[in-house]
């Protein structure tokens, strides 16, 4: 598996982490519909919450939740209708991203709520 692959599988096992510590429910992991992914889709009280988990090595050229554009929220609302569809889901929703970024001293995890949408 390529470096930058296994960097971002270690992020999101450290979002799910989190997350779990902070009483959301885990219902999926890198849910996928045609070229649509979330990385992970939980459940915050009655909300069903599609996160974003960012993460880098640096930040030398900025930071993690910059890396999400236009085009990966389209993707990721995509991916979100058709979850909500198969999963005949009405109540609310949000869109959260995670950004984690491996610093030599410690990692660090920054929760973004509603962070786009």
């Amino acid at each position: 598996m390529a470096k930058h692959l296994k960097l971002g599988k270690r992020a999101e096992g450290i979002a799910v982490d989190y997350l779990r510590r902070n009483h959301y429910q885990i219902l999926d992991k890198n849910y996928r519909t045609g070229k649509a992914e979330v990385d992970i889709i939980a459940l915050d009280k009655n909300t069903l919450v599609f996160i974003e988990v960012k993460s880098l090595k640096r930040t030398r050229f900025g930071y993690p939740e910059e890396q999400i554009n236009t085009h990966k929220i389209n993707m990721l609302s995509q991916a979100a209708n058709e979850y909500q569809t198969e999963q005949k889901w009405e109540k609310e929703i949000r869109f959260d991203s995670i950004s984690i970024t491996f610093l030599p001293q410690a990692t660090k995890l920054e929760h973004f709520e509603d962070a786009f949408l």
